[in-house]
Formats: structure tokens, sequence, C-alpha cells
């Protein structure tokens, strides 16, 4: 069965609602988004891999990775995690930065907040992730996330599928 993404655009709050059903249980799937070993597996749109340089999923921790490109490109982030319900939510903030996570403020901020919830026949991720303003917003839309966040979580349904 192929899961789609739905990305819907509240233009009127600054925000993409994103939802995603998934072939697996709730805590394979928490465990493939909080855990950097996982994450690197599936995070970035192929042919780009991501690449954790360190990573502490608590509240006021943050996870600082790369996502590295075919020809050596390297694109660095930050999110920093504000609230975790183990098993069920967390709440983030995604920033591009450099290599030592110092924030690069001509890139808007991405304010995460990720439900996970049991279905019938696995489970689903809810995802708001609001902007700061408009302008940030269609930025984020124009950099491509919508096709590179939905080939995420289609490696995503690939990783599922093997016993992570």
């Amino acid at each position: 069965m192929t899961n789609q993404t739905e990305i819907l655009k509240d233009l009127a709050n600054r925000r993409l609602n994103i939802t995603r059903a998934f072939n697996a249980p709730v805590e394979k799937v928490w465990r493939a988004w909080t855990e950097a070993e996982q994450l690197d597996k599936w995070w970035a749109p192929k042919p780009w891999k991501a690449i954790t340089k360190s990573m502490n999923f608590t509240p006021g921790g943050f996870w600082l990775y790369c996502m590295a490109g075919p020809n050596g490109e390297k694109a660095w982030c930050r999110v920093d995690f504000n609230t975790v319900a183990a098993g069920e939510s967390f709440t983030a903030t995604a920033t591009f930065c450099d290599e030592n996570g110092n924030t690069d403020k001509s890139f808007p901020a991405m304010h995460w907040n990720n439900l996970f919830r049991p279905t019938n026949t696995g489970s689903e991720v809810v995802i708001a992730i609001s902007f700061d303003n408009d302008e940030d917003l269609e930025k984020i839309i124009q950099m491509g996330f919508e096709a590179g966040f939905s080939m995420g979580l289609g490696n995503l349904d690939e990783l599922l599928a093997e016993s992570i």
C-alpha cells in the first residue's frame, strides 16, 4: 500500500498542515523520527543524505545535521527541541545554520508541532509547521519543501518496511 503525503497550505495562519499515514506501529515511526541513526537513513530526499553531527532529543536539546548532496554540497540545519511527550508528540524549531549550529538568519525558521497517533492500519503523523511571517512561508515553498519532504517521507516508508 502506498501512503500519500497531504500538505495543505493555511496561508491565513502562515502554516503548512501535513498528514501522513504509515503501515507501521507508532513505536516504530516514533523511533524513526527521534533517533539520529534512523533519521540519517530517510530524512533527506534522494540522492541527498542526512548526516547527523550531534543529537540530544530532549526538551532544550537539539539535532545538528547536514544534508549532503551528490556533488559534495552541504546544507546545515539545526532542530531545537522544545517539548517531548514520548511516543506521542514533540515540538521543535528548525533553522538553517553553519556546521557549528550558528543560525543563518537569512533563511526562515520553521516551528514544528508533530503528533503521532495509532490507526487501524498502523499510524499517522500529523504535522503543523508555522512561520513567523508570510514571506518565510513563501520562501520555504519556493525552495521545494513540499516535494523534498514528500520524498523523504517516501524514504521513511521504505525504512519502516525493514526492521528498525
